[in-house]
């Protein structure tokens, strides 16, 4: 074990050791720097391996990953030889009887009988080659990222998701209605009617009065002004209205005590009125 120590610092960081080899390699670890550095940096990937985000498959996916599973070849069994075993039990026999110093080269490690594979050494071998696998993934990931790779994507889509502010922004058939007040300051209302969405962007706006917020309301011919949004404080906001912005045919801001109101106070400090749809 001793020459392939450094290989179980992926299997130590994902917790894939037993007992007795998790002493063995963190006696190792205590004076290993480069040991040290890889079970910390493995950590700290495999960390952020949590904030993925799980997207249902399609139920496609099933049929696709039954159908190929003739196509993956499967590991033998572990099957035990009986003649190793009994070398290997000869063999730990004779080093009880000889004491250490008797291998090869006077390493205190015992000769190993040509062909004899212990079964948990191939099982270990196994398992840590299927950790390093994982913990290489997560290597990736923390290196460039956490990515989400999904298996039934048909790469269809290639654009980033755009924020419903960049939508408004860059939809085809944007509407923009602006107010400048005698201070300066700006307030702009963005409307994309195909998108149903709009956004209520200000520049430089004077807060609200104390105890007070500004709340915005769309204008609907049938029921009137409707709340949108309560404005968060400061100069310069961007906010997403809700409602029906596709069917509005004005806005407008008002001053409102804290916490809203369900009607629009007479304290109005902006209207916008729509183009028609």
């Amino acid at each position: 074990m001793s020459e392939d120590i450094h290989a179980l610092s992926g299997a130590y960081a994902v917790d894939a050791l037993d007992d007795v080899e998790r002493a063995h390699f963190e006696r190792h670890l205590a004076g290993c720097e480069a040991c040290q550095a890889e079970v910390d940096s493995l950590r700290d990937a495999t960390a952020l391996l949590a904030s993925t985000t799980a997207t249902p498959p399609p139920p496609a996916l099933r049929d696709a990953v039954l159908a190929q599973i003739a196509n993956v070849r499967p590991l033998p069994p572990l099957v035990e030889d009986d003649d190793a075993a009994e070398r290997q039990e000869q063999l730990g026999s004779v080093a009880l009887e000889t004491g250490p110093g008797t291998g090869a080269a006077g390493s205190g490690e015992e000769p190993a009988a040509p062909g004899a594979t212990p079964i948990t050494a191939a099982r270990s071998r196994r398992r840590w080659t299927s950790v390093l696998a994982v913990a290489a993934a997560a290597v990736v990931a923390g290196a460039v990222g956490v990515t989400v790779t999904q298996p039934w994507d048909d790469g269809g889509s290639d654009t980033p998701s755009l924020s419903a502010v960049e939508q408004v922004r860059q939809a085809d058939d944007l509407e923009a209605y602006s107010q400048e007040f005698p201070d300066g300051s700006e307030a702009t209302v963005l409307v994309s009617r195909s998108l149903n969405k709009a956004v209520l962007e200000t520049e430089d706006m004077a807060p609200a009065p104390e105890g007070k917020v500004y709340e915005v309301w769309l204008d609907h011919r049938e029921v009137g002004m409707v709340s949108a949004a309560i404005m968060p404080e400061g100069e310069d906001n961007t906010v997403v209205l809700s409602g029906d912005p596709a069917t509005a045919i004005g806005a407008g801001i008002t001053v409102e005590p804290e916490g809203g109101s369900q009607t629009p106070s007479d304290e109005v400090v902006a209207l916008f009125e729509f183009d028609k749809a």
